[in-house]
């Protein structure tokens, strides 16, 4: 390894120093290292980069298959923000509020994601990560086998339903438009890893009670993000973060929609279905 690296938490997070923007681009043996240390840590924070653009993308591609989000210039970057004159889809991100996985209604999650921070907010607009690999470690023998056994269906329309909790029927009509997708509750990687997939996305558990999936699911999840194990990142404009979107869950915390925070999002395509 060339890069050095510090811990921000006991279970999630480290913080990659010595990385500046020529290294970004030009190190040849660096996205391997990054995407080791990814692995090994789930979240990387890299502090004033200050990243336009062009340079996350071209950063992004090194890393992976970028997705394109938008159109036209950087069609790979997403505004993440609540103003919808910056995006359209500004109401939807409210959901980012809640702890999720992206892309668990996909045939293929997404596999890392790299967020810029070009503003911040005042008050809150803070994001905490938790590391759903060491969730499932944490179980005990029984609480895996029974895991194991579980399968989830996941839906846009439960995301949804939390961040409005008074929806009109055009609203859940639009939201089921998106099919539901059912995943095993315990994620078996190709590396050999093992992972929990929970969040907002989970609707019910198939076989079981509604009431009682709920209540399982929602005390996975507790017991998943308790502070001890939450890495908090608080924001300054520059700063770079990566998360492993396959055993990482995420949420913003609230901030005021008139906030002029304004994070620039690219993705890395994934390579493996939830198996």
């Amino acid at each position: 390894m060339t890069v050095n690296t510090k811990p921000l938490s006991d279970s999630v997070g480290a913080e990659v120093l010595d990385v500046d923007r020529d290294r970004l681009l030009h190190d040849d043996g660096l996205p391997d290292e990054v995407l080791e240390l990814l692995d090994q840590h789930g979240v990387l924070v890299f502090r004033d980069l200050h990243l336009d653009d062009d340079t996350q993308v071209a950063f992004s591609r090194r890393l992976g298959k970028v997705e394109k989000l938008g159109r036209g210039d950087n069609a790979e970057i997403f505004r993440v923000t609540l103003d919808p004159a910056k995006n359209p889809a500004a109401d939807y991100l409210k959901g980012t509020f809640d702890w999720h996985i992206d892309g668990m209604t996909d045939d293929i999650p997404i596999m890392a994601t790299l967020l810029s921070a070009h503003d911040v907010a005042t008050k809150g607009g803070d994001t905490e990560f938790a590391s759903t690999y060491a969730a499932y470690e944490d179980l005990s023998d029984d609480e895996r086998d029974r895991a194991l056994a579980t399968r989830v269906v996941h839906s846009f329309l439960a995301a949804q339903v939390l961040s409005h909790p008074n929806p009109s029927q055009e609203d859940i009509a639009f939201w089921s438009k998106r099919p539901p997708k059912t995943h095993p509750l315990v994620w078996r990687h190709q590396n050999g890893r093992r992972s929990l997939v929970l969040g907002a996305t989970t609707d019910h558990v198939e076989g079981m009670d509604e009431a009682e999936g709920r209540a399982y699911l929602d005390e996975l999840l507790e017991r998943s993000t308790v502070p001890e194990r939450v890495y908090r990142h608080e924001w300054a404009v520059g700063d770079l973060v990566i998360w492993d979107n396959r055993g990482v869950l995420h949420r913003a915390t609230r901030y005021d929609p008139s906030s002029a925070r304004d994070m620039h999002r690219t993705t890395i395509a994934g390579n493996e279905a939830v198996q």
